[in-house]
């Protein structure tokens, strides 16, 4: 089970900091990956790691993404929010150890709404 927190409503130039924290598996060993959702469009890729780290062209420069172990719980700092980061984020988790697409992904989160105003 994952469990995603963190969102909220902030403005332009902000940062957050989204948490995901897993239960009853651990990240060891397999991608962990962070998703986001407009109403009316496709699920996109946001971040991912594993042996590496994976960004989105979007978000390269601005957003990283990490992993406590001890913790089991990945996060996604945001810097410099833009209204366009405005989505429901969805934290996941493979079962491989390379994973950027979405059909990679067996265990997803509930979402945690981040809005962006301009």
């Amino acid at each position: 089970q994952l469990q995603a927190s963190g969102g909220g409503l902030v403005q332009a130039g902000d940062s957050l900091r989204l948490s995901c924290a897993a239960s009853g598996r651990t990240f060891n060993g397999y991608a962990a990956g962070w998703f986001r959702q407009v109403p009316g469009k496709e699920r996109e890729f946001v971040a991912a790691i594993s042996w590496g780290i994976w960004y989105a062209e979007s978000v390269k420069g601005r957003f990283t993404i990490s992993r406590d172990n001890a913790k089991n719980t990945i996060y996604l700092q945001m810097n410099n929010l833009k209204p366009e980061d405005t989505a429901n984020y969805y934290c996941a988790a493979a079962l491989s150890s390379y994973a950027v697409k979405e059909y990679d992904y067996k265990y997803w989160g509930q979402g945690t709404q981040v809005t962006v105003s301009s």
